[in-house]
């Protein structure tokens, strides 16, 4: 059941495997098939198979980002602290699911599903907490113990990152790969997909250390309104 919840709930905020998420129900679909690891995903990206057509595909061409890019996707992530849209999830197996996310720098991010998932993950700045909205239970972690900060960092930079492994670009993206060792588990690895003209943001893909990838695009994007900080609390209690 852990595994299921990792890979639908856990991986959208990239929390690292093994946490104790038994409070929160699996999601409504059946066991993840097996799925043989991608031999190279530093230079492509792409859901599994049934998958909205929404969620894009990177170019395969592993080309090394110019310096240039490097610096305006650094731009680009400086130039808001505040961010709400829309995205659609796809999972290992294929099932698609959606919400509406709202981020507040630095540190603060809710993702609220629509149904018939009952899932809702919120990052107040300090702990990230995974929710079941009809059981009203909920499992905390540090945010600083997931790459969820890479996103929700306050000074965004890449060349200071010693977790990133390559910044590339084609004519369609501009991708950032980062990589994340967690002790007795394994590497995580995300995958940040931009504009290459633009670049807004447009989607991003955590592959966990057993090769399951599960790919987030996001859309409608908003930097202008200020969300409630109050839709960050999480209650300890």
């Amino acid at each position: 059941m852990r595994s299921m919840i990792r890979i639908c709930a856990a991986a959208l905020l990239l929390l690292p495997a093994g946490l104790a998420l038994a409070q929160v129900p699996p999601p409504p679909f059946a066991p993840v098939p097996p799925k043989k690891p991608a031999s190279m995903r530093t230079a492509q990206a792409g859901p599994a198979a049934g998958a909205d057509s929404g969620i894009q595909v990177a170019a395969a061409a592993n080309q090394r980002a110019a310096a240039e890019t490097v610096q305006r996707i650094n731009d680009y992530f400086n130039s808001f602290k505040t961010m709400i849209g829309d995205f659609v999830q796809v999972d290992p197996d294929g099932t698609r699911q959606q919400g509406q996310f709202y981020i507040l720098k630095p540190g603060r991010v809710l993702f609220e599903y629509e149904a018939p998932s009952r899932i809702e993950l919120v990052a107040d700045g300090r702990s990230v907490a995974v929710r079941d909205k009809r059981l009203k239970t909920q499992d905390i972690t540090p945010l600083s113990a997931t790459p969820l900060r890479f996103l929700l960092s306050e000074n965004f930079n890449l060349a200071r990152n010693a977790n990133v492994t390559g910044v590339y670009q084609d004519d369609v993206f501009a991708t950032v790969v980062i990589e994340e060792k967690q002790p007795m588990v394994g590497t995580y690895r995300l995958m940040i997909m931009f504009d290459a003209k633009t670049m807004q943001l447009k989607q991003w893909t955590v592959t966990d250390p057993q090769g399951y990838d599960t790919t987030v695009a996001v859309s409608n994007l908003d930097t202008s309104q200020r969300p409630d900080p109050m839709m960050f609390v999480i209650n300890r209690n």
